[in-house]
This record gives structure tokens, C-alpha cells and sequence, in this order.
């Protein structure tokens, strides 16, 4: 063990030479990928000091998410103290399904819970669970809405034409997890969006009265702090509103931006969410800790326990069901994606999480003002997202940021709203300061000049 250990520590050492040095992996080819890295699992073992130059050649050509270059997804950056708590539950291993095998790190999953329940103003009857990404933590609530519009539906399947809502750019899995839960993708109902891409609360209600007339049964509405492209979020209140007068579910899909609850500047966003029934957020985007640390809460515990819980005497050895983590969990065995975010959170407290949430919209606002400030630039996006969307002299979005990717010379992505394709930089990597934004445009505009795109 000991002996890996220093391996491990000459690699990380590699690492972190790399990522200043190299901060944009050379892409390799799909169709060159075996013959270049010997990736290959063979009978015989490889000796060790094979074993550590194929593993340097695989942490040099995999894209360096926390370099300062890395724009491209809604996650980046690295923080020390995040890592750590990583690490340990890595080294601990515990599975986090019953107090007996996890002990005190379930007090820290629950404390954690207990702190961003009482963040959003939700009641004592409220609970969570930690899920493997975003997705998952929609499918949850998709299932506890349903399971609470019908109880019978958890032993007898659905019997009814359900029919659940949400805006047109919210995120994809809401159609796909409504395939796992038996309504079909073709009962969802995509509601339309203003300029922003923020949902119309008069198209959401017209279309529940619509299959109210048809005799459809509407169960779900989903909202988001934070749509994939643009970083929108709708009106959470409102739909409220509407969710309680039809007695519909409201869950908030706050997977990329729903750790503004952590900012006194920007909380304002989300508005509402003590109305919501459910809420999610993704701390391993906003708040940088390492994939992937997904968070569902309920407003009412009772919804988890109908949904997911199921007796198991094998497993559940101690009395205390509350500190049986398997009983509201969708998953048995379940790796300790909490500690990660204590350390963090145990370390810098309420207001160094404020503080990354706060750098990320500073971030942002660099980044549209050189754009106003700069004619070749057309700026789609707007105020209060850290998704800041642009096009540069007229070149094609996707030509270019595919160049940049391919020239190593940026990692940045692409979107699509509506009639219009553009450059997505998101300002989430939580390494990046002022002069790194700075530095972006000053080698996309370098780069486009010397290739004559």
C-alpha cells in the first residue's frame, strides 16, 4: 500500500505540472486511441515501471478539467479541501446504506442535509438523500410525485395517462427518467419559453387545463435554476402558484445553478423554492467539489420512504431507521459522496461557499463586458447567469470551438437556442480568476488570426 501511495503521489505531482504546462490535453483521435496509449487488459501482468509510464501517458492526454483553459461543461476547477474529504472516503470505503457500516459519516450526510433544508425554508417534516448526478436526483422526484399523485401505483403500475411538465430548454432527462417511470417520454408536455429561455407560466397553465379538459391526470411540474444553455431560471413562485392550484408536484432542478441558495447576492434566483416539494442542486458544480456530489431534498421525509425504502433484515441491523440511509435512498450500496463536501463546506463555512458562488457571477460580468466592449463580439446572453454566450466575427460557433479543441489551444463548448448557435463560456471552474477570462479572448482572437478562420 505504501509503495502505491508514493506512486500516487508522483502522479498527482505529474498532474499538477501538467495542467500549467499542458492545460489543454492533445486530443487523440477516436480511431488512433488504442494504437496510441497501450490501454489494453491482458492475461500477464505489465511490470511496474510500464505500469507508471502508461498511466502518465493516460493523465496527459485526458482533458485537464481544472486548468485554468477549461470552459467547456458545468463543472471545473479544484479545490484542495474538497479533494481531501475525496480522498479519505476513498481510503475509508464505507457504503453509505446503514449506520452500522458507515457510523459517523451518515451524521455528516444528515448534517449536511439538515443545513441546506433549513437554507431554503423548508419544514421539519423535510429530508434528503445524496444521488449519483442531477439526473438521477429528477428521476427521484419524478417517481415521489408520482408515487403521491397514486399510492397504488408502487404494487399495481400506472393505469392512468400521467402527464408531466417542463420548460423546453430544461435539461433531457426529465423525458428520459419519464420512460423509467411508466408514463412514456410522449406524456411530457414541453412548456415555452420567453427571450431568456425562462418558462411561461401562462403556456404551463393553458396546457394543464388543456388535458384537465381531455382527461389526462397532471402530476409534475419541473422548474430550473439554471437551464443547460443559457442559465436561466424560471419564475419558481409563480409556477407555484399554479402547482398548488391544480395540486401538482413542483420539483426545482437546480443541478447547475441551485447552490445560489449559498449567496445573500443571489439567492434571490430561486425565489419560491420553499414552495417547491422537492429541490436538487449539483455541489460538484458551483460549489467545485469532485465529481459527483448530487443533492435531493424533500419538504416531507414521509415521500422518501414510500418511494424508495423496502425491509431488508440482512442489512438493517440498527434501530434508528433515521440513521439507515438505505431507507431513502434509491440505491443499496452507496459510496460517501458527503464527506467531500463537509471538508469543504467544515473548512470555509457558510460564507467561503457564499464567496465561489459570488467569484463565478464576478466572473461572468468580465466576461460580458469585454464582449459589449469589443465589436466583433455579438453577446446572446444576459445578466445573472454564469453561462456567457457569444459569437466571434461571424464564425461559425461550432467551427471554432471545435479548431480551439483540436489545436489544444481552449476548452469551450457550443449551445443552441432557438434559430441561433453560439460559444458557451461558462465561469464555473473554480480555479479561474479575472486575467484567466482576460487571457480566454485574447488566445481565441490570437488563434483565429494565425489560422485565418
Amino acid at each position: 500500500m505504501q509503495n502505491d501511495i508514493k506512486l500516487f503521489t508522483e502522479l498527482v505531482d505529474f498532474l499538477l505540472d501538467e495542467e500549467v504546462n499542458n492545460p489543454v490535453a492533445t486530443p487523440i483521435d477516436t480511431d488512433k486511441l488504442y494504437q496510441t496509449i497501450d490501454i489494453k487488459l491482458n492475461d500477464d501482468p505489465v511490470i511496474d515501471a510500464d505500469f507508471k509510464s502508461t498511466l502518465k501517458q493516460i493523465i496527459k492526454s485526458t482533458p485537464k478539467t481544472a486548468s485554468t483553459s477549461f470552459f467547456n461543461q458545468l463543472f471545473g476547477g479544484r479545490i484542495s479541501r474538497a479533494t481531501l474529504g475525496d480522498l479519505l472516503a476513498v481510503m475509508l470505503n464505507n457504503s453509505m446504506y446503514t449506520y452500522k457500516v458507515a457510523g459517523v459519516q451518515v451524521g455528516i450526510e444528515k448534517e449536511i442535509l439538515k443545513n441546506v433544508c433549513e437554507r431554503i425554508g423548508y419544514p421539519s417534516s423535510c429530508d434528503g438523500t445524496l444521488a449519483p448526478g442531477g439526473s438521477m436526483c429528477n428521476y427521484m422526484a419524478m417517481l415521489m410525485a408520482r408515487d403521491h399523485f397514486d399510492t397504488t401505483i408502487r404494487y399495481q403500475g400506472v393505469s392512468k395517462q400521467l402527464i408531466a411538465y417542463t420548460s423546453e430548454t430544461s435539461h433531457y432527462s426529465i423525458t428520459k427518467n419519464a420512460s423509467f417511470i411508466g408514463i412514456g417520454r410522449d406524456q411530457v408536455r414541453s412548456i415555452k419559453t420567453n427571450a431568456k429561455g425562462e418558462m411561461l407560466v401562462s403556456d404551463l397553465q393553458e396546457k394543464i387545463e388543456d388535458d384537465l379538459e381531455q382527461g389526462y391526470a397532471p402530476f409534475f411540474v419541473n422548474a430550473t435554476a439554471g437551464t443547460t444553455v443559457l442559465g436561466a431560471f424560471d419564475d419558481v413562485t409563480a409556477i407555484s402558484e399554479i402547482c398548488k392550484a391544480y395540486g401538482l408536484w413542483l420539483h426545482l432542478d437546480g443541478a447547475y445553478c441551485g447552490s445560489v441558495i449559498f449567496s445573500e447576492d443571489y439567492k434571490h434566483l430561486v425565489a419560491g423554492v420553499e414552495h417547491t416539494n422537492s429541490f436538487s442542486f449539483n455541489a460538484h458544480k458551483m460549489l467545485g467539489t469532485p465529481l459527483g456530489c448530487s443533492i435531493i431534498v424533500t419538504r416531507d421525509k414521509a415521500h422518501l420512504y414510500q418511494s424508495f425504502s423496502n425491509d431488508a433484515d440482512y442489512l438493517y441491523q440498527t434501530n434508528d431507521d433515521l440513521f439507515n440511509l438505505g431507507k431513502t435512498s434509491i440505491q443499496c450500496g452507496r459510496r460517501n459522496d458527503a464527506l467531500k463536501l463537509w471538508t469543504l463546506w467544515k473548512s470555509i463555512g457558510h460564507k467561503g461557499l457564499e464567496a465561489i458562488v459570488n467569484h463565478q457571477f464576478y466572473l461572468a460580468e468580465v466576461a460580458r463586458e469585454y464582449i459589449k466592449e469589443h465589436p466583433d463580439y455579438q453577446l446572446y446572453s444576459f445578466d445573472n447567469s454564469i453561462s456567457v454566450c457569444f459569437n466571434y466575427k461571424g464564425i461559425p460557433a461550432k467551427t471554432l470551438c471545435t479548431k480551439l479543441y483540436e489545436h489544444s489551444q481552449l476548452m469551450v463548448g457550443y449551445g443552441t437556442f432557438r434559430d441561433d448557435t453560439f460559444v458557451r463560456l461558462v465561469t464555473i471552474n473554480t480555479q479561474v480568476q479575472k486575467e484567466d477570462v482576460l487571457r480566454f479572448f485574447k488566445t481565441l482572437e490570437s488563434f483565429v488570426e494565425t489560422e485565418n478562420l
